[in-house]
């Protein structure tokens, strides 16, 4: 039975990954290193050091750097993304969304937040929604990054449910990897190519409806 809804934040409730990616996009300029559309669109869902990381190698400059120097570069890049978050509004809700979230809460679901963001509780803030939520992963306790199922495991845990017990929703494919490592039922919402892993897909949140995923999620059992 449905009891709980895990959510990713940037890229599935909000836009504010065009602002991680613009971010760190500008990084990696500063840096010398000139990233594709497929490597900058491989950042979405991965923590903030792992990002970087994946920047470098992109870069060929995996080595060149001792861990200060990267402390210093992802703080620089959080601070550019942390200017753009105070710009946001209700208005930044992507579509769908809110009538899904009402949906949700009508049918009592747990809800809470699986994000490698540690803005999410700014960005939900600034969004007008942090009450909708039970819980927020934190993702300084976390020991590793999507694709490791850790993040989806621990929200699964804060809701205080099982596996086979809630649906889980991501835009990235290391996210959906995430997901179905930790046996739950994965919505992807994006490219259906990437997200193929996943359980249920759409290309847009507008395409949300709780009642389908729900029968899908039942047949699935």
């Amino acid at each position: 039975m449905l009891k709980g809804l895990l959510f990713d934040l940037d890229g599935v409730l909000t836009n504010s990954a065009k602002f991680h990616l613009a971010a760190w996009n500008n990084l990696a300029n500063e840096l010398g290193i000139t990233l594709t559309d497929d490597q900058l669109d491989s950042l979405r869902g991965i923590s903030r050091i792992d990002s970087l990381n994946l920047i470098l190698k992109y870069g060929g400059q995996e080595d060149k750097y001792s861990e200060a120097e990267k402390e210093q570069f992802a703080a620089e890049k959080n601070a550019k993304f942390v200017k753009q978050v105070e710009t946001m509004t209700a208005k930044d809700i992507l579509p769908g969304i809110s009538k899904f979230l009402v949906d949700a809460k009508k049918q009592n679901l747990k809800m809470i937040i699986a994000s490698a963001s540690k803005n999410a509780p700014r960005i939900l803030t600034r969004l007008g929604i942090m009450d909708e939520f039970d819980g927020i992963v934190d993702p300084a306790t976390l020991h590793n990054g999507k694709p490791d199922p850790e993040i989806y495991i621990k929200a699964q845990q804060i809701a205080g449910l099982q596996s086979n017990e809630v649906i889980s929703f991501e835009d990235a494919e290391a996210g959906v990897a995430a997901i179905k490592a930790a046996g739950q039922f994965a919505v992807g919402i994006g490219n259906k190519e990437l997200l193929k892993e996943a359980d249920y897909i759409i290309s847009k949140t507008s395409d949300l409806k709780l009642s389908e995923i729900e029968t899908v999620f039942q047949k699935r059992k």
